[in-house]
């Protein structure tokens, strides 16, 4: 299970080289909501489940939204993603991993009433 202090985290140094992507491209990735980045030790730094097959997840984005639209901010959104969910069984970020989209789709909506 994938908790926030068991978290592998990468730089934004670490995501150009992984993703063949300059800085800018990077950072447009975080304020567009494709992926979601925490500063740690004044450096931002992205979680490693975000990124799969060396492109960020693409259920991710659609999950920033709905996660947003609910009232979160992008580090309660996070908090969300990499804690254990008991409704889910898991942390939202495996269970999209897995391909539960709409079942963590349907959870993050319900937050917000």
């Amino acid at each position: 299970m994938t908790e926030l202090s068991a978290t592998n985290w990468l730089t934004i140094n670490d995501l150009t080289a992984q993703l063949g992507l300059k800085v800018s491209q990077v950072r447009r990735l975080i304020e567009e909501g494709a992926l979601l980045a925490s500063k740690i030790d004044g450096v931002w730094q992205v979680p490693e489940v975000f990124i799969t097959d060396g492109a960020p997840l693409r259920e991710l984005k659609g999950t920033v939204v709905v996660l947003r639209d609910a009232g979160f901010s992008a580090g309660e959104s996070m908090n969300w993603l990499l804690s254990s969910e008991p409704s889910l069984g898991v942390p939202p970020i495996e269970a999209l991993r897995a391909g539960r989209k709409a079942e963590v789709r349907r959870v993050a909506q319900a937050l917000g009433f």
